[in-house]
């Protein structure tokens, strides 16, 4: 079956193959994916592992980390843990040397 996709463009990229940053509303509608589904990670377990493989997405996952310390009223810590993730973890759950 062939599909027609409409409405679908190259949008072009200043110096090459680069990533383009996402637009205002992409903007809004990746936090809230974030928002969501680190959140319930993290409500589950206490913690939550989430790959960032650019700057732009380390930004965006800390600014999610703040946001669900403002939910929660409580603080989720974020830092890096190696070159492509991030993880979030709340007071009282850090992991011990031997778990992943």
């Amino acid at each position: 079956m062939v599909r027609d996709l409409y409405n679908v463009r190259e949008v072009p990229s200043a110096g090459g193959g680069g990533i383009t940053p996402l637009t205002p509303e992409e903007e809004q509608r990746a936090h809230a994916v974030l928002f969501s589904e680190i959140g319930n990670r993290v409500a589950d377990n206490g913690w939550a592992r989430f790959p960032a493989y650019s700057p732009a997405e380390r930004i965006r996952l800390y600014k999610v980390g703040r946001a669900l310390s403002e939910w929660w009223g409580r603080p989720v810590r974020v830092e890096p843990e190696d070159e492509c993730s991030v993880r979030f973890w709340l007071d009282g759950y850090e992991l011990a040397p031997g778990r992943a």
